[in-house]
């Protein structure tokens, strides 16, 4: 007996466009953390910016564009309104004046903490709308890709 497509051992093919959807759930997905952070005035691409700042207590631009995975032109871009808000500072780096690097003010771990419940409310959001287990293997999945995708040269485009 021949098997049936749903009991067939061969991987079915992707149909569509794999961008489209990734990128059609990360807009959903950055919905439910923007919603969430509204209520402290910051957006997820703010609040991870932020995160990975305070992480890493000063940063040059270049290793912070590397870590994010962004071109040092969206990093600038997106630490402008950190900038304004004076919840991050640049500064010339110690051993080069010509290297720039970030550092979070002390507003900007004020803005951190208040930040956080909201982030925590949207991650358990999103990880019970899921489940558990899958945003477990979406996470791995996403850990091991994510390497193959880097940029020849360096360059993030």
């Amino acid at each position: 007996m021949a098997p049936t497509p749903s009991s067939s051992t061969e991987p079915q093919s992707a149909g569509g466009c794999t961008c489209f959807k990734l990128r059609r759930l990360t807009r959903r997905v950055t919905a439910v953390y923007d919603h969430a952070l509204a209520a402290v005035g910051m957006r997820v691409t703010q609040y991870s910016v932020l995160s990975h700042v305070r992480r890493v207590r000063g940063v040059s631009i270049s290793d912070l564009a590397d870590m994010l995975d962004m071109d040092r032109t969206t990093l600038t871009r997106n630490l402008k309104p950190l900038l304004e808000a004076r919840w991050v500072e640049v500064r010339p780096g110690a051993d080069d004046a010509r290297v720039r690097v970030v550092y979070i003010t002390t507003s900007g771990e004020a803005q951190f903490q208040s930040a956080r419940p909201h982030w925590r409310r949207a991650q358990t959001e999103v990880s019970a709308t899921i489940g558990a287990q899958r945003i477990a293997s979406l996470h791995e999945l996403l850990d091991r890709y994510v390497p193959l995708f880097r940029p020849v040269d360096g360059e993030i485009e």
